[in-house]
């Protein structure tokens, strides 16, 4: 077997640098990796090896005359579906939608596309990336490496799959409420939603972010440096300032010591929380205060009320985007996403919605409120690891649909940075050696800061389990 595939992008640069190995090398070897294993994994919507290779070849012909257009040219990425990209398709996970080919770029693929890297791929996501799933109607099931029979997550949830199975080092994802942690948990990755408006996106929208997966922090801030770039054709309107950290400069340059941190395993709200992903969680919080973080509990901030009024308001929004289809348009949507969407939708009144509205915003204050006095939070990503391939979420109900992103979804709307990073591996009955991770969360607008102590959280946590090589 090609190992160059495995290779972290950080690895990569270093290898590139003295000529050990190619661009093209790597890319053939992940493109080797793909073949084998997308009949079972099917993470990826649109493989773009024979276009990768050519690519490849024209970033080892700029090394070669010592002319690379960043640090990252020539290392293999993927992209989320719906992230556009000139002359492909985005049907947004879903059946129904048109295929025309896009026009123009998303930002991010601008910003990856100028810094020389080369796109295996477009990955899978589920319909209209309403789902913590790898279900589409679209795109079929896509499976967890770890565990065929398992969920690798969504709404990113080709990425996660690709991540974890050596599809290449990079992917990009995005995320209005777990959709890049959630996945990134379930693979056993490495996923940042970084602050809104820091990593410019189109079309912009409340809580969504883009942000990476990958399968170490280090490789995480290096792809931080190109897609948070400003985009010069203001595409995003709720962009944030340009800035010129070097995310990967800065990794090392911090101490844990005297940071305050809170930690939290009961919401209280949603799903309840399996023993050993509970138990990671503190495990996690402990070894910090060992590294002299001082760290305390705190309370539950999320109410039964808020996360109802953000479970109503994607219902209705996505009841008003269906309710406008043509009924054979309407056929093609999965099932389980028009239960969800229209099980009490259409008894909504415009007073209910806005008072769903009122609830995300009591949901973003009360999490600035419980958050603010500390510099860190350290808490699950979902009450379990990866459920049931088939199921569309943990329970499988489209009147739960919901009720797992209690830990995720208050970073998107209080527009806070948020990790994902694997911690361990279950070891109850059902889910055992499944991965789970852990989320920590920043102040707004200290991405750098979440990258920085989840490097520190990679270099304390238990020894890992080598990646899903043998994928069966």
């Amino acid at each position: 077997m090609n190992t160059a595939c495995w290779l972290s992008a950080s690895d990569l640069i270093r290898q590139f640098d003295v000529g050990v190995v190619t661009s093209a090398q790597v890319t053939g070897a992940v493109a080797d990796r793909v073949k084998k294993c997308e009949p079972m994994l099917n993470a990826l919507y649109l493989n773009k090896s024979d276009s990768a290779l050519e690519y490849a070849a024209q970033s080892d012909a700029r090394r070669k005359v010592g002319k690379p257009r960043s640090p990252l040219d020539g290392v293999p990425i993927t992209l989320k579906e719906n992230l556009y990209t000139v002359g492909d398709p985005a049907p947004i996970g879903t059946a129904a939608n048109p295929l025309e080919p896009k026009a123009v770029n998303s930002p991010v693929a601008d910003r990856v596309r100028e810094a020389g890297m080369v796109l295996i791929g477009k990955t899978t996501m589920p319909d209209f990336g309403m789902l913590s799933s790898g279900q589409s109607s679209f795109h079929g099931v896509t499976r967890n490496p770890w565990q065929l029979n398992r969920n690798p997550g969504g709404s990113s949830s080709g990425a996660g799959a690709a991540c974890a199975a050596g599809y290449g080092p990079m992917h990009i994802g995005t995320d209005i409420g777990g959709s890049v942690r959630l996945p990134a948990a379930f693979c056993g990755i490495y996923g940042l939603k970084p602050s809104l408006g820091r990593v410019p996106i189109n079309p912009p929208y409340m809580g969504r972010v883009a942000g990476p997966m990958t399968r170490t922090v280090l490789d995480a801030a290096l792809l931080m440096n190109v897609i948070s770039q400003p985009d010069p054709d203001h595409r995003d309107f709720m962009d944030l300032p340009a800035h010129t950290v070097d995310y990967a400069a800065e990794l090392e340059r911090f101490s844990v010591k005297g940071k305050r941190i809170g930690v939290l395993t009961d919401m209280k709200a949603g799903l309840e929380v399996q023993s050993d992903v509970a138990a990671a969680t503190w495990e996690c919080a402990q070894l910090l205060e060992q590294q002299g973080a001082r760290v305390e509990p705190i309370k539950p901030f999320l109410t039964r009320a808020m996360l109802d009024g953000i479970c109503g308001f994607f219902e209705a929004r996505s009841y008003s985007d269906i309710s406008r289809m043509s009924a054979e348009a309407r056929a093609k949507i999965l099932p389980f996403i028009i239960q969800w969407a229209s099980h009490r939708a259409n008894r909504f009144s415009g007073d209910t919605v806005m008072s769903f509205f009122g609830q995300i915003m009591a949901m973003r204050e009360a999490t600035v409120r419980a958050t603010h006095g500390f510099d860190f939070i350290v808490t699950p990503v979902c009450p379990v690891p990866a459920f049931e391939a088939e199921y569309c979420c943990p329970e499988n109900d489209p009147e739960r649909a919901l009720e797992h992103i209690a830990f995720t979804v208050p970073y998107n709307m209080s527009e806070q940075p948020a990790a994902s990073i694997n911690w361990s591996y279950s070891t109850a009955k059902r889910t055992i050696g499944l991965p789970i991770g852990v989320q920590v969360a920043g102040r707004r607008f200290d991405d750098l800061g979440v990258l920085q102590i989840s490097r520190v959280i990679e270099h304390i946590r238990p020894s890992q389990r080598p990646w899903p090589v043998h994928v069966a």
